[in-house]
C-alpha cells in the first residue's frame, strides 16, 4: 500500500493529489498508462511489506520506486521481520532507522489452549470448540483460502452464523463481511492472515489457530487479537503430529510452554444454538446520499413510521459510500427493518433489507 504520495493523477483529479493509495500492481498499471506521475512525490510507505514479499510485489515495488525521486521519504511498515525485510530496507531505503514494537503480552490477559488433533478431524473440532467455550465473537485463522472455505460451509451447515474473509473477496464482499463481524452479527469470521491484516475488532473473546502458523511472530500476531484494553481473551490452538515442530518454535519464541488439553473436555455448555446477539440491516443509501449514522439513529430512535426504539437496542452504525450497516438486537430486528422501509431517513425514503447468511451462498 502507498501513501502520502504527493503525485499527479491525471484521471482522477485535474490537480493532482495529495494522497494516492494503491497496491502495487494497480499503481504500476496507473504509471504505464500515464495516469500517474510521481515526479512531486515525497513521501513513499510501504505498508504491509511483509505481505507484499509473500505475494510475490518485490519487482513491482522495485519498479514503482525507481520512478519515485530520489530524494525522498521511505517508511516500511511490517508486523514481522523476516529476512526479505532487510532486503527491501536495503535497497529502497537510505540509513534507515529501525523502530521495534514489542510483541503483545499473552501471559496475563490471554489464556493459550492447545489441542492434538487428526488432519481429518481438524475442521469438526472448531464447531466443539464454539459449542464448549460458546464465544460471543471468534475470529479463527486458516493457513489458505480453501480451508477458510471449507470451515465455513461446515460451520454454517452446524448452524454457526459464520462468515469468510480471504484475498480475493471484492470490496463490497469485504465491507459486508466485516461489518457484520464488527457489529456483532456474525459468531465466527474465518480468516486467512493476509485478508485480516489491519483488523482491530472490539470485544474479540476468542481467536482459534485451525492452522498452526510456521512463523512465530505471525501466532503472537494471531493471538494477539483478543484479550485487548484489559479484557480477557482465549486462544485455541489445533495441532496435528505434524506440527510439533512449529509448536516448537512458537515456545521458544514465547518463552514458554505450551499447555495441552485433551479433546474429550470439549462438552456442549448448552443445547441452545450460538446465535450472535445482534443482526444487521441494509440501508441502500451511503455517503453517496450524504447519510450520517445520526440521520439512521434518529429514523430508530423516532416515534414517526412505528414503535421507537431505545439507543441499547441500537449498535453500530457503519456508513460505506453506497450502502449503511445498522446493527440491532436480534429481537427487534425485523420490526426496525419494517420501521425503516416505512419511514424516512434524512428526509427521504429509503430501502433496508435484514442481512443473513443466504446472501453468501
Amino acid at each position: 500500500m502507498w501513501r502520502h504520495c504527493a503525485a499527479r493523477p491525471a484521471r482522477f483529479a485535474e490537480n493532482g493529489a495529495h494522497v494516492v493509495v494503491g497496491t502495487p500492481g494497480r499503481i504500476m498499471d496507473h504509471l504505464e498508462r500515464g495516469y500517474l506521475t510521481l515526479e512531486g512525490l515525497n513521501t513513499l510507505v510501504l505498508d504491509e511489506a511483509d505481505r507484499m514479499l509473500d505475494m510475490g510485489f518485490f519487482d513491482d515495488i522495485a519498479k514503482v520506486a525507481k520512478q519515485c525521486p530520489a530524494n525522498r521519504q521511505t517508511l516500511l511498515f511490517s508486523a514481522t521481520y523476516p529476512e526479505g525485510i532487510e532486503k527491501l530496507a536495503r535497497q529502497f531505503m537510505r540509513e534507515p532507522q529501525r523502530v521495534e514494537v514489542a510483541p503483545p503480552k499473552t501471559e496475563s490477559l490471554i489464556e493459550q489452549r492447545f489441542y492434538e488433533v487428526t488432519q481429518p478431524n481438524r475442521l469438526h473440532t472448531v464447531g466443539q470448540l464454539l459449542r464448549h467455550f460458546r464465544p460471543v465473537s471468534t475470529l479463527a485463522f486458516c493457513n489458505t483460502k480453501q480451508q477458510c472455505k471449507d470451515l465455513v460451509t461446515l460451520l454454517q451447515a452446524e448452524g454457526f452464523y459464520a462468515l469468510a474473509l480471504y484475498g480475493e473477496l471484492e470490496q463490497r464482499e469485504r465491507d459486508q463481511v466485516l461489518a457484520q463481524f464488527a457489529n456483532r452479527s456474525c459468531s465466527v469470521l474465518v480468516a486467512t492472515d493476509v485478508a485480516s491484516r489491519g483488523l482491530d475488532i472490539a470485544q474479540l473473546e476468542a481467536v482459534i489457530n485451525v492452522d498452526i502458523t510456521p512463523d512465530p511472530e505471525v501466532h503472537v500476531h494471531r493471538i494477539g487479537r483478543t484479550g485487548r484494553a484489559g479484557a480477557t481473551g482465549l486462544a485455541l490452538s489445533l495441532a496435528i503430529m505434524n506440527d510439533m515442530g512449529r509448536i516448537g518454535k512458537i515456545e521458544q519464541y514465547q518463552n514458554q510452554a505450551s499447555t495441552w488439553y485433551p479433546l474429550d473436555t470439549l462438552v456442549p455448555a448448552s443445547d441452545a444454538p450460538l446465535l450472535p446477539p445482534m443482526v444487521t440491516i441494509q440501508i441502500l443509501g451511503g455517503r453517496k446520499e450524504k447519510i450520517r449514522p445520526g440521520d439512521v439513529l434518529g429514523a430508530l430512535t423516532g416515534e414517526e413510521g412505528g414503535p421507537a426504539y431505545t439507543r441499547e437496542q441500537i449498535g453500530k452504525i457503519q456508513v460505506t459510500e453506497f450502502c449503511t450497516f445498522v446493527a440491532v438486537t436480534r429481537d427487534v430486528a425485523t420490526q426496525a427493518c419494517a420501521k425503516l422501509n416505512a419511514g424516512k431517513v434524512k428526509g427521504k425514503s429509503v430501502r433496508a433489507r435484514l442481512m443473513t447468511l443466504a446472501d453468501y451462498t
